[in-house]
Parts: structure tokens; C-alpha cells; sequence
């Protein structure tokens, strides 16, 4: 039975790491405020920087931990609130039907040229669906679903690092390559939308091309952003079915995870015009602040020089997969108009 003592001591147990967590999140953003950069990379660096704090025994570690896990999950579901059926229709099939294909193209590119690199399939998932979907985000959600494995948290870290530090480089210099390739205010937008990783560069490189490339390349990327929950379901329906996701108790995964269950509805009620703006919009505040409060607490319990040990097969995976949907976006682009 809980007791009120017990919760008690349950949050006096959490909430150093937890703390710490939101700390290092705030500083975080007080640096991309300020200085430009982006929020996400700031977190994650600075979170590595305190390692220590992760370390058995610690009055932080418990915290930490279950901020890395629940915290990350929360902000997953609440993404949801930002996606409506309705922002499908303005855009058109063929640039939609562009963009899933692009999404389900990278991801299965990821696995294979994983396999191809004698790279773990959970690795070749991860980088895949943090290229094809949402950068950051959906490497998280991805990576709540797979199987535990010793370098799950390893592999998380480096692949929020890796598709920050591309997405930026994206932001600057995709803008270029869109007038480079001759595009229209509305295909720079679909380019723009449709390859870059993380939704902040989305924006940032849209709007530095005018009002309109800004609100395309918004609208694509939501789209890209609306996949996750699917995504998330499908692998993990296919790691319960393979029996991948047992622990060693014989303990199945759920079903439909929690988090993605909570995306799917917060979706749904948008849909149908039962979340007011201001709510959408406070929940997506929200959401984007738990994210980066679990990126920091991720940031904490890796240690850096595990997390430069995947290697320079798994930069070049990331970097191939980056450039494979940028390609695929760009000849789509082409062969449809």
C-alpha cells in the first residue's frame, strides 16, 4: 500500500537528479537565448560535463534516472498536442506521399546500411529515426522502446549530438543549396521541411528565406513530426512479436506504449478541435521543456569517453543517412513538378 510517507520519501529520493536535471535545462536555454546556440546541444554538453553526478551512490543518481526515462517520455506524448489531421490538407498528396516516403526510405536505409557496417540493428534504428523523423525527439522516443542493452544510453547521447550538430550545419547551409537547385518558395519549403532534423532549424532556415518558405517548411516538418507515434508503435510491436524486448523475468513489453498512447490521443482531440490554441501551445512549451530536462539528465548519466566510442563507422552511418534523404527529397522535388 502507498503511504503518504512513502511518497514522501520518494520525492525527497528523486528530486536532487531531478534538480539537477532542470538546472542544467535552464542554463541550457539561457545559452541558446543568448548566445544562439542550440538548446538541445547545450543540454546534452553540459549534461556530460557533470557525469559524476550519475555515479552509484550519489544522492543524484536515482533522480537522474528516472528523468532520463519519465521525463523524456512525458514530453514525447505531449508533442502530440502540435499535430492535427487538418494541416494534411493545404499541402497536397504528392509533397505528403514525398515526405512518408522519405520518413520510411531512411529508416530502412538506416537498418540496412547498419547491417551492411556490422553495426547493431538497435543502433541502425535509432540513427535512422532520428534523421527520417524529428531529430532529438524521436531518437528519445525510439530509444524508450528498444531493448535495454549496456550501450542504450551511449548510443542515445551520440546520436542527439550528432543530429544537433548536423541539423545546425543543415540550417545554415540548405537555404543555400534551395536556391542553388532553383526551387520555388513552396519547394524550398518541402526541401527544407522534409530533410532537416531537428524542428527549431526547420524553422530557422524556412523563415531566413521569407514568410512562406518559414510556414511550408513548418507544416512539412509537423508532418515528419506526426509519424513518430506509428514509427514507435510498429518497432515496437515487431520487438514484442520477436520476443526482443523480454527482460529476463519473461516480462513482456506493453503493447502500445504508454507515451506513444498519450501522443495518439493529445493527436486525436486536436483533430477535432477539442484543444483550445493556447492549450496546444502551452502543452507544446511543455513538452519541449521536458524534452530537454530528460536530454540534460541523458547528458549526465553517459559517460563522455563511452559515448566517443562508438566510433567513426557510426559518424559516417548518420552522415550517409543525412545525406540519403536529403537526396531522396531533392530528386522527389524534381521528378514531381
Amino acid at each position: 500500500m502507498i503511504t503518504p510517507g512513502i511518497v514522501r520519501r520518494r520525492i525527497s529520493e528523486l528530486f536532487p537528479g531531478f534538480a539537477v536535471s532542470v538546472l542544467v535545462a535552464v542554463t541550457a536555454q539561457f545559452l541558446s537565448d543568448h548566445y544562439g546556440a542550440p538548446a538541445m546541444l547545450m543540454a546534452l554538453l553540459l549534461g556530460l560535463s557533470l557525469n559524476f553526478l550519475a555515479d552509484p551512490g550519489t544522492r543524484t543518481e536515482p533522480g537522474i534516472a528516472v528523468t532520463a526515462r519519465t521525463v523524456l517520455r512525458l514530453g514525447v506524448a505531449l508533442l502530440g498536442a502540435r499535430i492535427s489531421f487538418e494541416m494534411l490538407a493545404g499541402l497536397g498528396a504528392q509533397a505528403i506521399g514525398l515526405v512518408i516516403a522519405g520518413v520510411v526510405m531512411t529508416l530502412l536505409f538506416g537498418l540496412g546500411a547498419a547491417r551492411l557496417l556490422r553495426r547493431d540493428w538497435r543502433f541502425g534504428l535509432l540513427t535512422g529515426g532520428s534523421v527520417a523523423i524529428c531529430g532529438a525527439s524521436a531518437a528519445m522516443a525510439i530509444s524508450a522502446v528498444l531493448p535495454k542493452s549496456e550501450s542504450n544510453e551511449r548510443d542515445l547521447a551520440f546520436t542527439v549530438l550528432s543530429v544537433t550538430v548536423l541539423s545546425t550545419a543543415a540550417m545554415v547551409f540548405y537555404p543555400m543549396l534551395s536556391e542553388f537547385f532553383g526551387f520555388t518558395v513552396r519547394d524550398s519549403g518541402v526541401f527544407l521541411g522534409g530533410t532537416i532534423h531537428d524542428v527549431a532549424q526547420v524553422v530557422g532556415a524556412g523563415f531566413s528565406i521569407g514568410p512562406e518558405t518559414g510556414e511550408t517548411a513548418t507544416l512539412v516538418k509537423l508532418i515528419r513530426v506526426s509519424m513518430l507515434a506509428p514509427v514507435v508503435l510498429c518497432f515496437s510491436l515487431a520487438i514484442r512479436v520477436k520476443g526482443l524486448g523480454c527482460t529476463e523475468g519473461g516480462k513482456r513489453p506493453p503493447l502500445l506504449p504508454g507515451f506513444v498512447l498519450g501522443f495518439l490521443i493529445l493527436a486525436t482531440l486536436n483533430s477535432l478541435g477539442l484543444v483550445p490554441a493556447m492549450l496546444a501551445d502551452w502543452a507544446g512549451a511543455l513538452s519541449r521543456w521536458a524534452l530537454l530536462i530528460a536530454i540534460a539528465a541523458v547528458g549526465i548519466k553517459t559517460s563522455l569517453m563511452r559515448m566517443m566510442s562508438v566510433g567513426g563507422v557510426a559518424i559516417g552511418l548518420i552522415v550517409a543517412e543525412t545525406l540519403f534523404l536529403g537526396v531522396f527529397v531533392v530528386a522527389g522535388i524534381h521528378f514531381l513538378t
